[in-house]
């Protein structure tokens, strides 16, 4: 079974869509569309009666909401009908007495591990927060915001995988079509969330001169172009050129 995206000329580059209950990267520098990719994501399977969670690690889900306002995608109404929902995990702005602590404390006196006020989620952290939504409104389509902000507590490459393989294993098993956001200018293969995930999309946008473009680097289980596709943001989100 395959899910659509949303996303006008992408799914015929994969075969008429992404195979469901997998999880994917969606990977690209600030600016390039991620969020335009992810939101077109869940308001698309909403359409179908698909619930859709946005789990947001460091923008509010208010700047969000805003930021896509200038779409026709239907998002604040979906998000009325509970077919769109955000779980806002963002750091809070105000600083509080911890950060003020932590200013004057030595190096030498301070503990080997202090943490702060809105010190990043753990990744059974975030499991357990989309593992409540997924039973109290059967979530089908999940999109975390940035994955790269959740905390993974190995030090070594080899286990960071591995954590990274477990996390992800763990969200499949809840039977969600899982799109993890990430920055990045160029797709770094050795990063545990790329060698672990069931796909990778790249989206670039090299400068004002050249056109902003899409490209599936690997979607396991299913045929699909590997071909650079220009794309553009219009008045329903991004929308690919023929």
């Amino acid at each position: 079974m395959k899910v659509q995206t949303g996303v006008e000329g992408f799914d015929s580059l994969c075969s008429g869509g992404l195979p469901a209950g997998r999880a994917y990267i969606v990977s690209g520098a600030p600016g390039c569309g991620k969020t335009t990719f992810g939101i077109q994501f869940l308001t698309n399977g909403a359409s179908f009666g698909d619930v859709g969670l946005y789990l947001t690690l460091l923008e509010t889900s208010d700047d969000i909401v805003a930021n896509m306002s200038g779409y026709d995608m239907n998002l604040e109404a979906l998000i009325k009908m509970k077919k769109v929902l955000f779980s806002d995990l963002s750091p809070d702005m105000e600083y509080g007495y911890i950060d003020e602590l932590q200013e004057v404390i030595s190096p030498e006196l301070a503990p080997s591990y202090a943490p702060i006020e809105n010190d990043a989620p753990s990744a059974a952290t975030v499991f357990k927060e989309i593992a409540s939504y997924v039973e109290s409104y059967d979530v089908k389509r999940l999109v975390i915001d940035p994955v790269s902000a959740i905390r993974f507590a190995a030090k070594d490459a080899c286990m960071k995988k591995k954590e990274m393989a477990r996390f992800i294993r763990n969200l499949k098993r809840l039977g969600c079509t899982v799109m993890m956001l990430t920055e990045g200018n160029n797709v770094a293969f050795e990063a545990p969330q790329y060698c672990t995930a069931d796909g990778i999309i790249l989206l670039e946008s090299p400068d004002e001169n050249l056109a902003s473009t899409i490209q599936i680097m690997k979607i396991r289980g299913s045929r699909h172009s590997s071909e650079k596709v220009p794309f553009i943001f219009g008045e329903q989100g991004i929308t690919l050129e023929k």
